[in-house]
This record gives C-alpha cells, sequence and structure tokens, in this order.
C-alpha cells in the first residue's frame, strides 16, 4: 500500500441498528470501501520520493480534487537489446548488443571491457564531459597516483607543472578549428625532437590516448578505423 484512503458509500435508509450504531461511534460507524494506492500486482520496487499537493497551499489541481499524492517507486530491471542508456553529460543511446563477458573486447592484461560507446556521439553532441570521466574512471580503476605540490590544495594556474614535472618543458599546440593542420601535417609534427622527447618520459598510453584492444573470441587485436 502506498497511500490510504476509503471513499464512503452511497448514503441509504438506516435501519434501527445502524442509526443506533452511527448515535454511538459516530461518522466511524459509516460505511466505507477501500480505495487506496497499492502498487499493482506483480509489480515491485523501492519508493524513492513522495510529494504531496494541496490546493490550500497555492497548488494548481484538477477540479473537483482537494489534495494529490504523488508516489515515485524505483526499479532495478535487467537491461535488454533495445534500451535506451543516459549518461550525466546530455548523451544517450540505444543498447544494440549484450554480450557475454567471455566475448567483449579485452586489453592486453585480460581485463574485459564494459561498454563500448559509438565514438560519433562525442563529436556531434560536443558532450566531452564523458570523455574526461572516462579518464578519471581510468585512473581510479588503476590507482594512478598524481605526486608533487600542489596536491589536495585548492586549483591553481600551471598545476599541471608541479604535478608532472617530466612533461618539461611544455609545448603548446594549437590549430584552427577550420581549415586547419591536416593528419599528415599533425603526424610530421609529432616527430619533432622536443615532442619526442617529451613523449617518451609519458606511460606509453597518454601517447595517443588509446589502448590496444583485443577481441574476445579470436583474440585479434581490434583494428582502428582510417581517420
Amino acid at each position: 500500500m502506498l497511500v490510504g484512503k476509503v471513499t464512503p458509500k452511497g448514503e441509504t435508509e438506516l435501519t434501527p441498528e445502524e442509526r443506533l450504531l452511527r448515535a454511538i461511534f459516530g461518522e466511524k460507524a459509516r460505511e466505507v470501501r477501500d480505495t487506496s494506492l497499492k502498487v499493482p500486482h506483480g509489480e515491485a520496487g523501492k519508493v524513492i520520493d513522495v510529494k504531496v499537493f494541496n490546493r490550500d497551499d497555492g497548488d494548481e489541481l484538477p477540479p473537483g480534487v482537494n489534495q494529490l499524492v504523488r508516489v515515485y517507486v524505483g526499479q532495478k530491471r535487467k537491461i535488454s537489446v533495445g534500451d535506451k542508456l543516459a549518461g550525466r553529460h546530455g548523451n544517450k543511446g540505444v543498447i544494440s548488443k549484450i554480450l557475454p563477458v567471455e566475448d567483449m573486447p579485452y586489453m592486453a592484461d585480460g581485463t574485459p571491457v564494459d561498454i563500448i560507446l559509438n565514438p560519433l556521439g562525442v563529436p556531434s553532441r560536443m558532450n566531452v564531459g564523458q570523455v574526461l570521466e572516462a579518464h578519471l574512471g581510468y585512473c581510479a580503476r588503476w590507482g594512478w597516483e598524481i605526486g608533487g605540490e600542489g596536491v589536495g590544495s585548492d586549483p591553481v594556474r600551471g598545476i599541471e607543472k608541479k604535478t608532472r614535472p617530466s612533461t618539461e618543458p611544455a609545448v603548446h599546440v594549437a590549430t584552427p578549428v577550420f581549415d586547419g593542420a591536416h593528419w599528415d601535417e599533425e603526424d610530421r609534427a609529432g616527430r619533432h625532437p622536443t615532442i619526442q622527447k617529451i613523449l617518451a618520459n609519458l606511460r606509453p598510453e597518454t601517447v595517443d590516448g588509446e589502448r590496444l584492444v583485443q577481441t574476445g573470441r579470436q583474440g585479434h587485436p581490434l583494428q582502428r578505423a582510417n581517420r
């Protein structure tokens, strides 16, 4: 039962016994029927929120309604193909395929991939938040630590130089959004001795931001699509 409610039945001519009970017990002796709000048969869940609206409090209610109770019930369901998933950065998508963990792509150490997202969903909606969140989650998963001066304090300008001194000297690279550098030009720029010196001090995964993933069935490396 979510909300208890009783509705009086239609008044009929009372018998002497009923009039006596009404005189003794007052309104408690009236015949009512149970119209409580209950969870539908076969359903289950957890009440996550309850909101009560009253006409006396200035809430807008339908004609003839003086009080309205709205109960929110949350359910945990097993995902299936066709369900829509939404993140916290404005991205959403539909599940196209569900595979057992042994068939999912895995990394070099055998860790399987949890979910594969369509990369076209990032530039089309400019929701880079999910990419940054994936990076932070990856760091938290493997316990990468950031040490150095200023860690744990308020953000300050140039904090990356204090926490990662191995990246010195810092090189700032920029290209126009339209009519900018092409892939072959960026590839040649990346082979500059200064850039190579910086990349030599970084982890292998941070060179191009990619991680080698192998197929779950054959174990072959997944080839990157042509740019």
